[in-house]
């Protein structure tokens, strides 16, 4: 019997195969004559380059205008926290900057804070990038740079020498660079599956006090499930369960209100784009609570609100509904292909990250605000800033470099990138002088800021911070 096949199928987008890890390697490798390794060593300011103020300022338009004081304050303390509150002003800057022209999935804000753990499906504890906020199919290079530099400002923020700054910011280049040769070595599908979990990072501990940390750092994420919760963020009034108010992060919302209005719209929406089966799992809780929530210190003063699911049983559920607002890399990258500004959140950190949240979504109010949804806190644990010392520090900077590579080399052409990058340290050494020209102008940048700040024309909210 022949087998024809249907018009349908016949007009189906015929998917163009993978190059062979020689040529895609040879085809890196001959875009060095074009842009070369050296040429990501060094940052000049741009003699007619733009206010970094002005510019931030801006970002705070479609802000909510009364959290915008508390992001200024968080941003002062430090001219890393400046830094990670101002991913804009980088993507503007690295816009003027070298690309081989290879795309990836691009985190957008790819800075070591935004590295951690968090649960798999199968719960397991795994190791990946925790923010998509500005994710967009870009360039490479401009992950690999803000990572770079993040590195070297934390460290010059830590008072560490300059050869110290430099060498833990090499140690996230090379461990980014060398282990995108070993991804580029495996099939698509092998890298597809690849995860780096808390068994791989324990196995692969360089000795015994690493091994023995990285033990106590799963142990630590497995206690930070929603249970975690109970009594602190949650607390019971009237016989069940309620978000307790902590002003400023965490603030109960006016009944009827337009904030509460538009995220109750967002939660009746967004279980329309999870499949069958999350839905069904989602429609055993009903919601309970809803509270206003501050996150973080480039996402203060976006719409974000936390809310409480209860089973029959009263098993808590909570999760985060986040405001998604355009990506800072659209001004240099291809235009998203998505109008939502949440499903292109959501289905970038699908494409990075090796394991999602299996209640990851998407919705949009009536007024046209767009939100992402995601479980608050599903063992997410990140490594707290002042343990970054001594071999944690450079241990760290090996794990971030290795879980972007893995991300990059999922929708991107690793071997290309190899083939790009070589074997050499060549371009170690080019993007560890990047990050220093470029920490010094974060610097000259946060000067700028706090002195906008003294004189008035920047307001800020002194933050009481809770203990325990």
């Amino acid at each position: 019997m022949e087998f024809k096949l249907s018009k349908a199928t016949a007009k189906a987008p015929t998917l163009k195969p993978y190059r062979s890890n020689r040529k895609a390697l040879a085809r890196g490798r001959e875009l060095r004559k074009t842009v070369p390794r050296s040429s990501h060593a060094r940052w000049k300011t741009p003699p007619r380059r733009f206010d970094p103020v002005a510019l931030l300022l801006e970002t705070g338009k479609p802000r909510l205008a009364h959290l915008l004081p508390l992001r200024y304050q968080r941003m002062s303390e430090s001219a890393f926290a400046f830094m990670r509150g101002s991913a804009v002003i980088m993507a503007a800057d690295l816009a003027g900057t070298p690309v081989t022209g290879l795309q990836v999935q691009a985190c957008g804000d790819c800075h070591l804070a935004n590295f951690g753990a968090f649960a798999s499906p199968e719960r397991r504890i795994l190791f990946d990038i925790t923010d998509f906020d500005e994710t967009l199919p870009a360039a490479w290079e401009y992950d690999l740079k803000r990572l770079a530099t993040s590195f070297t400002l934390l460290a010059r923020d830590k008072q560490l020498t300059r050869s110290a700054a430099k060498d833990v910011t090499r140690a996230a280049v090379a461990s980014y660079r060398s282990h995108m040769h070993e991804f580029a070595d495996m099939s698509p599908l092998e890298t597809w599956g690849f995860i780096i979990d808390s068994e791989l990072l324990i196995r692969t501990a360089p000795d015994a006090a690493t091994r023995r940390r990285r033990i106590r750092f799963e142990q630590k994420a497995r206690t930070r499930g929603v249970n975690s919760l109970l009594g602190k963020l949650l607390v019971r009034q009237g016989g069940t369960w309620r978000f307790q108010e902590q002003a400023p992060t965490i603030l109960r919302l006016r009944r009827g209100s337009g904030l509460e209005k538009s995220f109750l719209k967002a939660l009746e929406r967004y279980p329309a784009t999870l499949p069958l089966d999350r839905r069904t799992l989602l429609a055993r809780y009903r919601l309970a609570d809803l509270a206003f929530k501050v996150v973080g210190v480039g996402s203060v003063g976006t719409r974000c609100a936390v809310a409480l699911y209860l089973s029959e049983s009263g098993d808590p559920l909570v999760l985060q509904v986040k405001q998604a607002l355009p990506s800072v890399l659209e001004p240099c990258a291809k235009k998203t292909a998505f109008t939502h500004q949440g499903e292109r959140v959501v289905v970038g950190q699908r494409l990075m990250q090796c394991a999602s949240d299996i209640f990851l979504g998407w919705a949009s109010d009536d007024e046209g605000h767009d939100y992402y949804v995601r479980q608050l806190r599903d063992m997410k644990t990140s490594v707290a800033l002042e343990a970054l010392k001594g071999p944690v520090f450079f241990n760290f900077a090996a794990m971030c470099g290795w879980a972007l590579a893995r991300a990059h080399a999922k929708v991107g052409n690793a071997s290309s990138l190899a083939g790009y990058m070589g074997r050499s340290g060549r371009l170690d050494d080019a993007l560890v002088n990047f990050a220093q020209d470029y920490a010094e102008q974060c610097e000259r940048d946060f000067d700028l800021f706090k002195r906008a700040i003294r004189a008035g024309k920047i307001p800020i909210e002194i933050e009481r911070r809770r203990r325990g």
